[in-house]
């Protein structure tokens, strides 16, 4: 049981998010986001008792960190909370700035810690995918946003420096890597959208920090996303080589990310039809995570869904 699955989770609560998010910027109704809120809680939590369980009977505690495929998808365990702490903002503010802190500082010491495992473990430029943006980009990110949810102006300018130029120095290697190295295994192929979150996750952030104002940085951010985006068409021939598993959902957190920034725009630019343009986009993405979580109960009754991967013994 590999690390990579708490992507399930994070895609459902990067869904949770959009409907969140479409609520303040188009009147959507309340009920859609806090039942998704509740499912991400529900399953990291199934996810997570399910993993350390099969953690300690495998014997390989401590070694997960240094596996070149699975090991940057252990930052999602404290990333998940982080994002349910802000949603509970709310409803609960102190619980939820507790929730936050705490998967906030286990963000970024692990984070490190990580950094620091990949700089001093024997590691050949292809054994990196785009889930190494995992544990620092999309963690220091999201916390940014968080801290811009919770008014904590000068956190969340730390740590969206700390996202961001992390993206900027892993970006290459991670670019340098999928152009000159021989293609990812096919059950890996997925991986490469999330290529495409940064700059959209950087750019809901960035509208979490300035107000939801449309400037120079927010649409410097949308320009690398429009071309992150039609990368991600030019994959599809690829992607559908790939055999259906757990790196499927690395689509799921990314493209509804890229979603939730779509409608923040239209919100910022007050295009004419927005509310329409939020409900169709919502109703496209929530039928596709239909769609994705209908295969992936199927592939858990069929026992496709979860392929033995290297466990780095």
């Amino acid at each position: 049981m590999a690390p990579n699955l708490f992507g399930i989770s994070f895609g459902i609560a990067g869904l949770a998010q959009a409907w969140t998010v479409a609520r303040g910027a188009a009147n959507t109704p309340e009920w859609p986001g806090i039942v998704l809120w509740l499912a991400a809680g529900v399953l990291w939590v199934l996810t997570l008792v399910a993993y350390v369980d099969n953690l300690f009977h495998r014997g390989h505690v401590g070694k997960e960190f240094t596996h070149p495929v699975t090991g940057p998808f252990i930052s999602l365990i404290p990333i998940v909370p982080m994002l349910l702490g802000v949603a509970l903002k709310p409803y609960a503010d102190t619980a939820g700035k507790c929730i936050y802190l705490v998967a906030f500082v286990v963000t970024v010491f692990l984070g490190g810690w990580l950094t620091g495992v990949w700089i001093r473990v024997d590691m050949e430029l292809v054994d990196w995918h785009p889930g190494y943006f995992l544990p620092t980009v999309a963690g220091g990110l999201l916390a940014a946003g968080g801290a811009a949810a919770f008014n904590w102006t000068r956190l969340s300018e730390l740590m969206f420096g700390f996202g961001f130029i992390c993206w900027v120095v892993l970006g290459s290697i991670l670019l340098l890597r999928l152009f000159t190295q021989p293609a990812l295994p096919n059950r890996l192929l997925p991986v490469i959208a999330i290529e495409f979150a940064p700059p959209v996750v950087a750019g809901n952030v960035w509208f979490a920090m300035n107000g939801g104002r449309a400037d120079f940085v927010a649409s410097g951010l949308a320009g690398y996303a429009l071309l992150m985006a039609l990368v991600q068409i030019s994959m599809i021939s690829s992607y559908r080589m790939a055999p259906f598993g757990p790196p499927y959902w690395a689509f799921a957190f990314t493209y509804i990310a890229a979603i939730t920034d779509v409608i923040i725009w239209l919100k910022a630019e007050s295009v004419d039809g927005s509310r329409a343009f939020t409900y169709a986009l919502l109703a496209v993405s929530t039928l596709g995570y239909a769609l994705l979580a209908t295969q992936t109960v199927r592939g858990l009754i069929r026992g496709t869904f979860l392929p033995d991967f290297p466990t780095g013994d």
